[in-house]
């Protein structure tokens, strides 16, 4: 079982990863299909090829995507379990919280009508 700051820093390499627009639109590329590390430099015709081959080293070290060869070609695929983490761990909860506050807010404007 991972320690508790091993979590952290996974989930820091993940919100690293999602900071920045042109990572979130890879993986919104690898969300409908797999594609190959051509198609997604391809896809970003105003960024050279070593910046997207940085991006994607970014995705894969937090685990977002992974890639395996296909004979000369490398074919990359959305990993989303760590998504599905923060997702449980972050906005799971707060979305409870700020439910619950809602609750609250709309009891004490029945009890007070």
């Amino acid at each position: 079982m991972a320690s508790p700051v091993d979590e952290d820093e996974r989930d820091d390499a993940v919100f690293k990863a999602l900071a920045n627009s042109t990572r979130r639109r890879i993986l919104d590329m690898l969300r409908d299909e797999p594609r190959t590390t051509g198609e997604v430099c391809a896809a970003f015709s105003d960024l050279d090829r070593t910046t997207v081959l940085q991006h994607i080293r970014v995705l894969e070290r937090a685990e977002l995507i992974g890639g395996r060869r296909l004979g000369r070609t490398r074919q990359l695929a959305l990993a989303p379990l760590p998504i599905k983490r923060i997702h449980d761990r972050w906005i799971g909860e707060y979305t409870r919280a700020a439910v619950g506050l809602l609750a609250d807010l709309e009891n004490q404007s029945t009890d007070s009508a």
